[in-house]
């Protein structure tokens, strides 16, 4: 890279979860980051496994890197976030968007997680504010809240780069889903509209891609060429234009089948709920429907 203030960035893909991890890192320094970490969960059979965490261990250990944050951009609904296992092995600090704290409150009351799930954001190390910075090495971060997807949801721009976790996907991709409590279609289009306002050169990492039309898996675009050939948002889409298509669309989706072991561990910042008297750890699995 010939651009000095360009961070080196390393993909992770899970085809599991069609998530992808990133190392980003100061090649000056050799501080890095990590955003979106993936654990690996065998739902049927409560298996947990950290296959995906080692190829991240291993990468930074590798590279001699050291690591300074684990980021994640929201309270992912697709999979779980292995930050805590990650974070024993290499240290650095857990941050999220402080909007957790109504992802906690939302989601407590699902799953009736008691007065022992502290819902003020503590389980996490920095909670960031819209605009808040931080470094990673020589390198200058700064978070933006993009709500609309979740109330949560943050992008990161590190000097050139923004990760923009699921708000926008390749251009082929379209957009994130709003219809998760505390979702909102309006609020994500003005998310999009501050992310598509950053230079048009700026280098644009996104969390998931799903390989629209079975071409190869991509993660790298531009905010230029989100402009012009997002299928939800390029060219010249307005506000009442893209409410109307993303509730079309997401009326037709049905939920991630990860969502439920999902949003309980991630909302605890990848820890496990509490073990019960047996010394056991369990997930709960709200049922609605009930007829006596």
């Amino acid at each position: 890279m010939d651009n000095q203030n360009s961070p080196y960035v390393k993909g992770f893909f899970d085809p599991e979860t069609n998530t992808v991890s990133y190392v980003i890192w100061d090649k000056q320094t050799n501080v890095c980051a990590i955003i979106d970490s993936v654990l690996d969960l065998d739902y049927s059979s409560g298996n947990i496994k950290y296959l995906n965490a080692y190829k991240l261990i291993k990468f930074i250990n590798e590279n001699k890197l050291k690591l300074s944050w684990i980021v994640e951009t929201h309270v992912h609904a697709d999979h779980l976030s292995a930050a805590p296992f990650i974070q024993q092995k290499l240290g650095g600090k857990i941050a999220i968007s402080k909007e957790i704290v109504k992802v906690q409150e939302i989601f407590g009351k699902v799953f009736n997680a008691g007065t022992e799930f502290e819902r003020d954001g503590s389980q996490f190390d920095l909670l960031l504010d819209d605009g808040d910075t931080y470094e990673i090495g020589n390198l200058n971060a700064k978070a933006l809240h993009t709500p609309g997807h979740t109330p949560a949801c943050m992008a990161h721009v590190i000097e050139n780069t923004v990760f923009v976790g699921d708000t926008l996907f390749m251009p082929d991709g379209g957009t994130a889903r709003a219809d998760f409590p505390g979702g909102d279609a309006r609020l994500l289009y003005r998310s999009i509209q501050k992310l598509l306002s950053l230079p048009d050169d700026t280098r644009m990492f996104v969390c998931h891609d799903y390989m629209p039309d079975g071409r190869d898996v991509k993660w790298e675009t531009t905010v230029a060429e989100q402009k012009r050939n997002n299928i939800h948002i390029g060219g010249f889409t307005q506000e009442d234009e893209f409410v109307k298509l993303r509730e079309k669309r997401d009326a037709t989706l049905s939920m991630p089948k990860l969502i439920i072991p999902s949003i309980q561990i991630n909302m605890r910042a990848g820890n496990m709920p509490p073990s019960e008297d047996n010394g056991s750890t369990y997930l709960k699995v709200p049922i609605s429907g009930i007829k006596n």
